[in-house]
């Protein structure tokens, strides 16, 4: 278990990562897709070397430990999958589009509810038929593409396990995303913003470090100006979406180096300016 922990772990920091230093929702997804499917070569790697020494193990590997890894690729095709099919025409097509998403998910559930249930509330009395390998039964809702997985590495059910794992991330990802629309929506004719619309085309992280920069020295509304007031006046003024802000601050701090990237840029750009304008 200490190699699979391990392994983890290195997996949510390169994902973290990605996500801090990734804009675009479909580089992300594609990126993050790679790095999963290399932890779980991996993984697949470590099982085949090893034997369980008891089913018990086995049925824990496959209920808890690999739907864990699984669950983040479906997450992310599906997050690929949802802004490559995504219509044009503005918010208001976007929010339906996701909000039909949001009804696959549920559809998923309806099709799904005796495993549901059988997981959600604890259940193992057919954890040695669901999550041991060899031991598939068509009676008990039978996915087909089980048959084309490998039986090494695979039991009837730990898939349906990922899948639900990576609708409830998906779900809230639709969610935010849904609302992040709708407070653009709002919020919009609200403002007086200039005729000139300027777009944020550095890394979404720069800007959120020089967000806490500014809300940390206290410049706007001589320091009383709330966090989510500044970040919804920068969305709108800069025509960025910056997510989950906090989160993306915490994984700022967490940096090994260079904790102020971008400020330390800006700084080093703007005195090799001066520095310029004086030899001229």
């Amino acid at each position: 278990m200490e190699f699979v922990n391990k392994l983890y772990q290195e997996l949510e920091e390169q994902l973290n990562f990605i996500n801090l230093e990734t804009d675009d929702p479909l580089k992300e997804a594609e990126l993050s897709t790679q790095v999963i499917v290399n932890s779980l070569k991996q993984l697949k790697q470590h099982v085949l070397k090893r034997k369980f020494r008891y089913q018990s193990e086995e049925i824990k590997f496959f209920k808890t430990v690999k739907p864990k890894f699984l669950s983040k690729l479906i997450f992310q095709i599906s997050v690929y999958n949802i802004h490559s099919r995504m219509p044009k025409g503005g918010e208001k097509i976007a929010r339906k589009y996701l909000h039909h998403e949001l009804q696959n998910l549920r559809r998923y559930f309806d099709n799904n509810l005796d495993f549901y249930k059988y997981y959600r509330t604890g259940s193992n009395y057919l954890d040695h038929k669901y999550f041991v390998r060899g031991k598939h039964d068509i009676r008990l809702t039978l996915d087909t593409f089980y048959f084309e997985t490998d039986p090494l590495f695979s039991t009837s059910h730990d898939y349906k396990v990922a899948k639900i794992i990576a609708n409830d991330l998906l779900q809230v990802y639709l969610e935010d995303t849904i609302s992040s629309l709708e407070r653009k929506e709002n919020s919009m004719p609200m403002q007086d913003f200039p005729k000139i619309k300027l777009t944020w085309t550095e890394q979404k992280t720069a800007l959120i470090e020089l967000l806490y920069a500014l809300h940390t020295r206290a410049v706007f509304d001589n320091g009383k100006a709330d966090i989510k007031d500044i970040a919804s006046y920068f969305e709108n003024i800069f025509n960025i979406d910056l997510g989950d802000y906090y989160r993306a601050f915490m994984e700022i701090r967490l940096r090994k180096t260079g904790r102020t990237k971008f400020i330390d840029a800006i700084r080093e750009s703007l005195i090799k300016r001066m520095d310029e304008a004086e030899e001229k």
